[in-house]
């Protein structure tokens, strides 16, 4: 990035700082804050400074217009020491992330907004995870998007805040469900002398399986024995034998299966069972990245700041808005939606951005602002000098 292209950023970012109110999230004075300005590289992190340091946040981001912008989900008695120990440990919020391009079968080669939809759906994931299975409520989350590639999540609750890296790192595997086996899923029963093996249905991944079990048999159901054994063989383990195996289970212990009775129609039953276990881990797994929840230090976004790599707003957003949230539209500063200006293309290519899509060519074209500042903080523009 040029110097030019870095110094109209600055200047469009102070633009949106000062028309901006920002909300400090809680005990913001006893956390880390932390930026990076417009240098050259875009990578010098200035940090340990604590609130007094800045002074009014709205009025620093105006004068100073940092790249990035964040802050600690640690609170600490003095957050503005120089060294981790210095400061002084009390609690930090367990903080989730989501990176799009960490995604199974996302790569180089994806469009943004391709990307982002589907980190979209990995955050419904996680929520329903951290809701259902984990028991928060929708207000003990504040759902962030990181203004670049997915979302944070923010658990304030105060049983959570005090929790070691050890016990961050459990709840991390559980949502990623590492180590998952089917005698996790499994408790055993034991009734008038006879022991068996049943699916864990009362929460968690056994509770999970069993739903998923419960369809896959409703949808056997509905199917001739031709269709039903076919649909049994597409899953891992099984063949043809051991599916009419399965399918005379359905026919003469039908309940005994819906309940998760594993006994039942033998290993036939707990083949299809583990089958459809790993089937929901790929399918409602969260992909968080483990480092960010684990680390008791680390600094996060700032909602409300915009993102040096985007232009676009760290934006935070309800749970009950997630569906609908589009970051290519919801996401875009208001400053820099008014007028258009010319920049110079380097990488040429497709951009969506306010429910439009279209393609840029290589060269000098005029845009919309917000276009343009999400080309040239992406690197694919350089600003066009007076």
């Amino acid at each position: 990035m040029d110097p030019a292209t870095r110094d109209f950023l600055r200047r469009r970012f102070s633009a949106y700082y000062a028309s901006t109110d920002v909300d400090l999230p809680p005990a913001a004075e006893s956390r880390e804050w932390g930026y990076i300005p417009w240098t050259a590289g875009g990578t010098t992190m200035v940090r340990h400074k604590a609130l007094v340091d800045l002074g009014d946040v709205g009025t620093f981001l105006a004068d100073e217009a940092p790249r990035h912008v964040y802050f600690s989900a640690a609170e600490y008695r003095a957050p503005g020491a120089g060294t981790m120990d210095e400061k002084g440990w009390l609690a930090a919020d367990l903080v989730f992330d989501l990176d799009g391009d960490h995604l199974d079968g996302v790569d180089e080669s994806t469009p943004y907004p391709e990307m982002l939809e589907r980190c979209k759906g990995a955050l419904v994931r996680l929520v329903d995870l951290l809701t259902d299975d984990l028991g928060f409520s929708n207000d003990d989350l504040q759902v962030v998007f990181s203004g670049g590639r997915g979302y944070h999540v923010h658990v304030r609750e105060e049983s959570v805040r005090t929790l070691d890296s050890t016990a961050r790192r459990e709840v991390v595997d559980y949502l990623r469900a590492i180590d998952l086996d089917i005698d996790g899923l499994v408790r055993t029963e034991t009734r008038r002398g006879t022991t068996r093996r049943m699916l864990k249905t009362e929460g968690g991944w056994g509770a999970r399986t069993h739903r998923r079990l419960l369809a896959f048999v409703d949808e056997l159901a509905a199917m001739d024995e031709a269709d039903a054994t076919a649909r049994l063989m597409e899953l891992d383990g099984i063949g043809e034998k051991r599916a009419r195996t399965i399918l005379g289970a359905f026919e003469t212990t039908p309940e005994a299966v819906r309940t998760g009775n594993l006994e039942a129609g033998g290993p036939g039953v707990r083949t299809l069972v583990e089958s459809l276990a790993r089937e929901v881990v790929a399918d409602e797994t969260a992909p968080i990245d483990e480092p960010v929840t684990t680390d008791l230090r680390r600094l996060i976004r700032f909602p409300g700041s915009l993102h040096g790599g985007t232009g676009l707003v760290v934006r935070r957003l309800p749970v009950a808005g997630i569906e609908s949230f589009d970051p290519l539209v919801d996401a875009v500063a208001e400053p820099f939606t008014d007028r258009e200006i010319r920049v110079e293309v380097t990488e040429p290519g497709p951009v969506q951005m306010e429910g439009d899509s279209f393609r840029v060519e290589e060269g000098v074209v005029s845009v919309r602002e917000c276009v343009g500042v999400f080309l040239l903080a992406r690197g694919r523009a350089e600003v066009v000098q007076s």
